[in-house]
Order: C-alpha cells, then structure tokens, then sequence
C-alpha cells in the first residue's frame, strides 16, 4: 500500500475509536451523571498525557502569545464539550455527527473573517449548500426540534474557536502539551460542574468503559498524528466523513436509531458540500483545515 493508503486506513480508524468513545459516554451516561464521567476520563488522558510529557520533549514552556492561543483553545474545547457531550445523550448518535460535519465550513467562514484567508464563490456556495443539509437534519420549528439541537450548533461555533486558535499557534508549540492543557481545562470544567450534582457509585461495567474511554481517545490520537504525517493532507481529509459511517452503525447495533430519510437526505447534501470544498481547496492549493502538527480530532469532546 501506499503511504497515503495507509494514513487513509489510519484516520478511518481514528474515526473509528473516537465514534466507540462517544458510544461508551452515552451508554454510561444513563445510570451516571454525565460531569462524573468526564472527570474521571478526563483525569485518565490527562495522566496519561502527563506522563507522556515527562518522557518526551514536549514542553510547557510556550510564549505569552502561545500561552493565550492555547488558553482561549482550551476555552473552545471545554465550551464544545459541554454543549457536544449534553446534546450526545439526549439526541440520536448519528443526527449529532451529521450536524458536526459543518464544522468545516464555520472555520473556512471564520478565517475569512477573523484571519483574512480568501473563500472563492464557489467554496461560498458550498457552504451554503451544507448549511442547507443542516436545515434538513434539524429541521428548525418541526417535531424533535428542541433545545438539544440548538446545542449542537452551539458546540460548532466553540469548535471553530478551537480550531481557529490552533491554526495561529506556533508551529514549534508541542500537539502533547496542547492536549494535555485541553484536557485538563475540560476536566476543570465538568469538576466545577459536579459539585452541584451528587456523585454516584459506578458499577464495575461502567468504570470499565469510562477507562475504555479514556484509552480510546488516546488511541485515536496517536493514529491521527501518524495519518497527518504519513500521507498527503488534501488526500487524507475526505475521510473524516467516515465518522457519519460508524455513528449510524453504532447507533442502530447499540442505541437502536436509525435517521428518517430527511436526515439522511441532510447528511448526505453537508458531505457533498464538504467534499467538494476540500476538492476546491487541492485545486486552489490551499491546505485543508486538519493541521499536521495539532490535530483535532483527538480531543473532539
């Protein structure tokens, strides 16, 4: 195989571990309380992402401007996890990662306007059409629509900070030490927010599949990076829509959803759209948003 193949093959399964992650977060999060279950992963990588630091040479030592980057990164992190995780137990699987597919398109809307990158007509119109196919899925004033859905478009604007954030960091700032900080500001967070809510007894299949968690967000890190840096970036990035592939399997084998056909019909317009603005930008040159160094599926909430 080739190496971009193989970097291919890679971010699937990233993809892969992350959707297993979120499965593990929603099936737990019916007997406890959703910050216990945060907290603890959380507590879990970052350990883990801490010992790591201590055997590496990865650093803490960032400058003032990347102290702020990270800082206001660790704000989009932890303001996406609140809004992503709450959304994920009260509405189907498949419709959140359907929704979160937009994510492209804010950050290409969002450096236009903050870091003066350039957007051609035609990448517009992409994103139109993909906020069209997000219309679809959420289908604003209809049965189902509810709080809950705002939620998720909230949890793409944080993102969208997170990810312009990332893009003006360093590029000597170490993806380690830029996790490990993310990490610890979302466990911070949910920490703060356990207190008004009682912590509850885990039965032992629950504490495993919090540890499952834990280790396969840190899985799909380590995968991540190997992909970015194996194969060709524009050819790589298609393949994060695979997440819409293992989220409807995990939904209907585990959950029992399945999407109506409107939903569908949405996801489906948002990754054409997708697609081709990632086939618009190889043809403009331009580098598609998944950065080599700091990748951003890793820490997805």
């Amino acid at each position: 195989m080739s190496d971009n193949v193989r970097a291919a093959l890679l971010m699937m399964a990233s993809l892969a571990l992350l959707a297993l992650n979120d499965t593990a977060i929603k099936a737990v999060a019916m007997t406890v309380p959703l910050a216990q279950i945060v907290v603890l992963r959380n507590a879990i990588t970052s350990t883990a992402l801490a010992f790591a630091l201590s055997r590496t040479r990865g650093s803490l030592r960032l400058s003032a401007r990347d102290w702020r980057l990270t800082l206001m990164r660790g704000v989009g992190e932890a303001g996406a996890a609140y809004f992503y995780l709450t959304a994920l137990i009260h509405i189907p699987f498949a419709n959140l990662t359907a929704i979160l597919q937009a994510t492209p398109f804010v950050v290409t809307l969002g450096a236009a306007l903050f870091l003066g990158e350039s957007v051609g007509w035609r990448r517009l119109s992409a994103i139109l059409v993909g906020f069209l196919g997000v219309m679809l899925i959420l289908r604003p004033g209809m049965e189902g629509f509810d709080r809950y859905s705002i939620y998720v478009l909230i949890s793409v604007f944080f993102v969208t900070l997170r990810d312009l954030s990332t893009r003006r960091l360093s590029p000597e700032v170490s993806a380690i030490s830029v996790t490990f900080i993310t990490s610890t500001m979302v466990m911070i967070l949910y920490g703060v927010l356990s207190l008004g809510t009682p912590w509850v007894p885990m039965p032992g299949w629950t504490l495993l599949a919090v540890v499952c968690a834990a280790a396969l967000v840190l899985a799909s890190y380590l995968l991540i990076i190997r992909a970015m840096r194996l194969g060709d970036i524009s050819f790589v990035s298609p393949f994060r829509y695979t997440a819409l592939i293992f989220a409807l399997i995990l939904g209907l084998v585990v959950f029992g959803e399945w999407p109506d056909a409107l939903t569908l019909l949405g996801a489906a317009i948002v990754v054409a759209s997708g697609l081709f603005m990632l086939y618009r930008e190889r043809r403009l040159g331009v580098t598609p948003d998944v950065p080599d160094e700091l990748p951003e599926v890793p820490t997805k909430p």
